[in-house]
């Protein structure tokens, strides 16, 4: 099996997964894998039966959904996963803010969440804190270096802004991380993303990162 077909079948059972775990909790949710050494990405909603191939570089990027997922893929070379969409405590972030990092995992695989965006031409700004975690249009997106990072990353951030949006909610105070927890554990994450671009650079699948 080519690496392309090996690639629509994991963006099918990585959507299956994200629709199990809840979410995949509106219509306007959507994924995209990257195709190694090409300008190409398995792109498509919930609805589609299979994932569309659709360019993410050049003259023909698509519009509308599907050009957030293009962005997404020519700003940050690491990523090779983007999900649009979350569970019902990731929608409710949009009304309390940036998410601090008071998790260690949460630092370790999410990083620094940038400010929330409503504009394609700000996506660039926000995806410089090098986090794998946003809100575009109070929506949330995540990303991943490979499909499975990204889902592992949707879930653990459902459960942090469950966490943080409860306790928000109540007016209790939360209080990030000390910063050289968050420093060591952003740093992880840092050399993560370089060997997974030089992966996707040389053409090949990220490998899975190990371990904290």
């Amino acid at each position: 099996m080519s690496t392309r077909d090996e690639l629509q079948s994991l963006w099918l059972s990585t959507r299956d997964r994200l629709q199990a775990k809840e979410l995949w909790a509106h219509g306007e949710a959507s994924l995209s894998l990257r195709i190694p050494d090409t300008d190409l990405m398995w792109f498509g909603v919930g609805s589609d039966a299979a994932p569309q191939l659709l360019p993410w570089r050049g003259p023909e990027a698509p519009g509308k959904a599907a050009g957030v997922h293009a962005v997404i893929h020519r700003r940050r070379g690491d990523v090779s996963a983007v999900f649009r969409g979350g569970g019902a405590f990731g929608a409710c972030l949009s009304g309390f803010g940036v998410l601090p990092q008071v998790f260690d995992e949460q630092a370790r695989h999410l990083g620094r969440m940038g400010q929330p965006v409503d504009r394609l031409g700000d996506l660039e700004g926000t995806l410089r804190t090098g986090g794998n975690v946003l809100l575009f249009r109070s929506q949330p997106i995540c990303m991943g270096m490979t499909a499975t990072r990204l889902a592992l990353n949707a879930e653990l951030f459902e459960k942090c802004a469950k966490a943080y949006v409860l306790a928000a909610a109540s007016g209790a105070r939360v209080r990030p991380l000390p910063w050289i927890v968050r420093f060591v554990a952003n740093r992880r994450l840092s050399k993560d993303q370089r060997l997974a671009l030089q992966r996707l650079q040389q053409g090949q699948l990220p490998t899975e990162s190990k371990g904290y």
